[in-house]
């Protein structure tokens, strides 16, 4: 359809919120993405403060088959929350977060970031386990698994997902849950935004209790080495304990927290600077809301971004190797790898529980190439993925489509397997059998034969 058509539909609803077109003054920045190297330009904006917004949207993309983006908070490496031509349905003023203390959940609008989470439930002193950068989108983040600095003591964030309320390619609102929807339920778990636009999601919350943080720097001399002594190190950690490497061409950092309680956990920590030459160190008391904030600055809006993710069960000396190898050819200061330790209650949830796989894997690894001058764009896109391509070599088959900046089939293949994506292909064929839902990464609505 022709973009007038679908621009004079949309002018014709009344929305409680507002519709943007290219004549607007806000357009340009509205138009925009986190990563720098994404600009479209679509042929309308709807900045959603409802449901019933977000139901007029999707019914009018359906009804015309027009090019549909959702976006929280315009994350998605590959641009997938933003199109040319089309219409993109901004939720980010719909960022409303209820915390019911008593009952230890969370009621969250599908347009907060995880920033407006951890604001509302840290003062409570309760936490559900997300991400690492706190103006990510808590909707993204969710529908495809979630997993940061809680998730060995407390699980993925789809572990802790209680319901959802979501609206259908059909306009429909629903809302479901383990018992309402359950096929539904399970699909969203993972499977990414094929299935509909989130309105609403409840969260499970913990008490997070005291929380120590050690940083650690090493020169990138001894990073192979002190990698070494880092797996080693690992061998028997408790679930309170999660570490983060950060590798890139001038120096390897450590980061380890500790939550949950006092005792053991500056010996805990420690031994994470004693592994090598310490250039810098700090060890201590910490508040958890800052060290969500850590990495905001460097993952600025604007900046331009390739990255590609991937799981392993340990990092050995093949990995080690790897890893030392791509670092040698960084072709700038801020592109780097980073891994985060994952086990402890991940693994807790059957591999089939939900479509997010990665379970059985002891770490998660990214190659994040990150820089600020277009004329890096052909050499930092290469460098990363040239060095994703070298580490996926050895990685488990899953993948997580939250962190990949290439798209296509085989991403979301590799990402649930043959017999998940069977699964997610079946119920995709019921619930948007038309493929509304098609800028993410895509789970085709067609009759798939049962993998042998």
């Amino acid at each position: 359809m022709d973009n007038a058509t679908l621009i004079r539909d949309l002018a014709r609803a009344q929305f409680d919120g507002a519709l943007i077109i290219d004549t607007h003054a806000q357009y340009d920045r509205l138009r925009r993405v986190n990563n720098g190297l994404i600009d479209r330009r679509p042929a309308a904006i709807v900045r959603a403060t409802s449901k019933r917004d977000v139901q007029t949207v999707v019914r009018i993309a359906a009804e015309r088959n027009a090019l549909l983006a959702v976006r929280c908070g315009g994350h998605s490496f590959p641009g997938l929350s933003t199109c040319d031509g089309g219409v993109v349905l901004d939720l980010s003023l719909m960022r409303e977060v209820f915390v019911d203390p008593d009952a230890r959940t969370a009621e969250v609008a599908g347009g907060a970031l995880l920033g407006d989470v951890d604001a509302a439930t840290l003062a409570y002193g309760l936490v559900t386990p997300a991400g690492v950068v706190s103006h990510t989108g808590v909707g993204g983040l969710t529908l495809g698994g979630g997993m940061g600095w809680l998730s060995r003591r407390f699980g993925m964030t789809v572990d802790n997902l209680l319901g959802v309320d979501i609206v259908m390619a059909d306009g429909r609102l629903l809302r479901i849950d383990a018992r309402k929807e359950p096929d539904l339920f399970w699909a969203i778990r993972g499977g990414g935004g094929n299935f509909g636009v989130v309105t609403k999601f409840w969260f499970r919350m913990h008490t997070l209790g005291p929380t120590f943080v050690g940083r650690w720097t090493y020169s990138v001399r001894e990073a192979p080495a002190v990698l070494r002594r880092y797996a080693a190190a690992l061998i028997g950690a408790p679930r309170e304990l999660t570490t983060m490497v950060v590798y890139n061409g001038t120096e390897l950092r450590i980061t380890a927290l500790w939550t949950g309680s006092i005792r053991g956990a500056e010996a805990a920590l420690a031994k994470y600077g004693e592994l090598g030459d310490v250039a810098t160190a700090s060890l201590g008391a910490a508040s958890f809301i800052d060290l969500q904030r850590a990495s905001d600055d460097r993952m600025a809006w604007g900046r331009r971004y390739y990255a590609k993710g991937g799981f392993v069960h340990e990092i050995d000396d093949s990995l080690v190797s790897t890893v030392a190898d791509c670092m040698t050819d960084v072709p700038n200061p801020d592109s780097e790898m980073y891994i985060l330790q994952l086990g402890g209650a991940v693994g807790d949830v059957a591999d089939g529980d939900t479509p997010y796989s990665g379970r059985t894997a002891g770490h998660y690894w990214i190659i994040e190439g990150v820089w600020d001058d277009p004329a890096l764009d052909p050499a930092c896109t290469a460098w990363g993925r040239k060095s994703a391509a070298r580490l996926a070599e050895s990685s488990l088959r899953a993948n997580y489509v939250n962190e990949q900046s290439d798209t296509g089939k085989d991403i979301a293949l590799n990402a649930y397997g043959e017999e998940k994506y069977y699964q997610l292909a079946r119920l995709k064929s019921r619930y948007d059998p038309h493929n509304l839902f098609r800028l993410n990464q895509n789970i085709e609505p067609r009759p798939w034969s049962a993998p042998k």
